[in-house]
């Protein structure tokens, strides 16, 4: 039998649905690991953002800290999760905003620098970003091989104001990224367990 067209879409939209609630993970899950790049005596008062059924950033869990965090994407490869700071949401928020609008990351860079300045877009003087990869078990769900990040924002910063270089001075030592502007940052990136060991080799 075969189908008329506008059966046929429905069919295929149907099965498309279908397959992306099935691949969604819990809210309990989105939960419980995105709280993984939080200080463990943060995770359990923390806000958490995560996605549902329709593949949209909701709140799955208000908090009662200041703590903020986002769980990892679906429709993104590899595990990806971030925790930050209360202060620093209209500046993600609005990084969001503008990523669902279809703009690059140069444009958007580019429009919250000029809103930053305008005092349209509230930056805080000082916040912290955790950001935490990692591996997957696709059977139990567990997520293994944890590595975080941390990104301090420092608004306008540059080595001449904080005495931190653009490059680490040694593994994991801390330097500046994007100076003088308003995403200025310092970054410490920990050496990886094992990196040690694989470079003797």
């Amino acid at each position: 039998m075969k189908l008329r067209p506008a059966l046929l879409v429905l069919a295929v939209a149907l099965l498309g649905a279908t397959a992306s609630a099935a691949t969604l993970p819990s809210a309990e899950w989105q939960i419980k690991t995105a709280v993984l790049a939080a200080p463990k005596a943060e995770r359990d008062a923390a806000t958490v953002l995560g996605y549902d059924a329709s593949g949209n950033l909701v709140t799955l869990r208000k908090g009662s800290n200041k703590l903020i965090c986002l769980a990892d994407d679906p429709k993104q490869n590899g595990f990806n999760v971030s925790c930050y700071y209360q202060d620093l949401e209209p500046f993600m928020a609005r990084g969001r905003e503008l990523q669902a609008l279809g703009k690059k990351a140069p444009e958007i860079t580019k429009i919250r620098e000029e809103e930053v300045k305008a005092g349209k877009l509230k930056m805080p003087d000082r916040s912290v970003l955790n950001v935490t990869t990692g591996k997957v078990d696709e059977a139990t769900g567990e997520v293994t091989e944890l590595y975080t990040r941390y990104v301090v924002y420092i608004p306008y910063a540059t080595p001449e104001t904080t005495g931190i270089p653009l490059a680490p001075l040694s593994p994991g030592g801390p330097w500046i990224m994007d100076p003088g502007t308003h995403r200025a940052h310092i970054m410490i990136n920990p050496p990886k367990p094992g990196a040690a060991d694989a470079k003797k080799k």
